[in-house]
């Protein structure tokens, strides 16, 4: 949608400031000018087309690096995440460990104050009692010792779980550092890969952006041309209308040594002068451009013979009449003819119908006076 509206609103640009409010508009001055815009809009296109194409390789060349970039980091990201997967799982066995450590020390003092509580409940003899209770040396002697191993126990086993929560203690509190350290690692990863991956898509939008505009560029570029060579044929067959009107006048044996009256011509139709005769843009307006509205009658500027009535390319519908003395007149673009070849007209004499064939883009009247075949200008003539 945006591509047909940017196509409509250049195709118009070229085609207002050429016919803007006048009806002619298809005569060769106009066509010239045309074809000079056209030829400008073309190289500003091509200027244009040519330096997307520099941005969009540059672009080209910006994603490529930033989407190896971007792999590159995901692996990184992949590798820290599997990294930090295995840490989390170490710190949740040590953790483990620990609270079964914790919990063996937490039953061994429970024995331990157990044992206590029952020494002191028990009003346990002490070494002195033991010694006058036993019946022997001997006897005393086991007694002590086995007093002492089961004091002995009590304290080794204390110690011991101590021991055991303090190591592991330690090494979840190594594994958490490392888990935050690896953690953060990861996260550090994972945004510059964010970054990396937000700058490669405002790049891959940039170049698409730019391969949108480049392709509405080539398609209004393609008809710009398109449009520059119909008219440039257009000329042409104005041209070579021309030239077939001076060979008709020739070939009627409209000539003469001696210069026509310039005046006694009236107007062919009654309109607006939309184009004057003269050089324009490099190139001769041989006649004059009356605007009128569709249907106009059209009427024998002077009085003589119908040399052509017919089709005449880029003149359209047209009418040539002879006025002898090698006086010519020619009314082009007619909608419709009112004469024939061959036929006498009078002075006023209704000829023939205002129209818009041919080259033309608007309904008008391209009047032309001859000379011996070479044109005038009308205004000269006109009454």
């Amino acid at each position: 949608m945006i591509r047909r509206i940017a196509f409509a609103a250049i195709c118009l640009l070229v085609l207002a400031t050429s016919a803007s409010a006048q009806p002619s508009g298809d005569n060769l001055s106009k066509l010239q000018e045309k074809v000079n815009q056209a030829t400008k809009q073309e190289g500003v296109l091509t200027s244009s087309i040519a330096s997307m194409n520099e941005r969009i390789h540059s672009l080209r060349s910006s994603v490529a690096s930033a989407e190896a970039n971007l792999a590159r980091l995901q692996v990184e990201v992949s590798a820290h995440e599997q990294r930090l997967g295995k840490v989390r799982d170490e710190y949740e066995r040590q953790s483990r460990l620990l609270a079964l450590a914790q919990r063996q020390y937490d039953y061994a003092q429970h024995q331990l104050s157990q044992r206590l509580v029952a020494v002191y409940e028990s009003d346990q003899p002490d070494t002195v009692a033991v010694m006058l209770a036993s019946e022997s040396i001997s006897n005393a002697i086991d007694r002590l010792e086995y007093l002492n191993a089961v004091s002995a126990r009590d304290r080794h086993v204390a110690e011991r779980t101590m021991k055991i929560k303090r190591r592991w203690t330690e090494i979840r509190n190594r594994t958490h550092r490392l888990l935050v350290r690896v953690a953060d690692e990861t996260h550090a990863v994972e945004l510059r890969a964010s970054s990396v991956l937000t700058t490669r898509d405002r790049l891959s939008s940039s170049r698409e952006r730019l391969r949108t505009e480049r392709e509405t560029k080539q398609e209004t570029l393609a008809s710009v041309r398109e449009s520059k060579e119909k008219w440039l044929a257009d000329i042409a067959a104005l041209q070579a209308g021309s030239a077939d009107i001076a060979s008709r006048l020739r070939s009627g044996g409209s000539h003469s040594t001696s210069t026509p009256s310039a005046a006694g011509l009236i107007w062919p139709v009654q309109g607006v002068l939309t184009s004057p005769f003269g050089m324009r843009w490099g190139r001769m307006h041989e006649g004059i451009d009356i605007g009128a509205p569709q249907g106009t009658p059209i009427y024998a500027a002077a009085g003589g013979t119908v040399n052509y009535a017919g089709w005449e390319g880029g003149y359209g519908n047209l009418t040539l009449i002879d006025h002898g003395n090698g006086l010519a007149t020619a009314y082009g673009h007619q909608s419709s003819f009112a004469v024939s070849s061959g036929q006498a007209v009078s002075r006023g004499q209704l000829i023939g119908y205002v129209g818009s064939t041919g080259h033309s883009t608007g309904p008008h009247v391209h009047f032309e006076v001859r000379v011996n075949g070479v044109p005038n200008d009308p205004l000269s003539y006109l009454s």
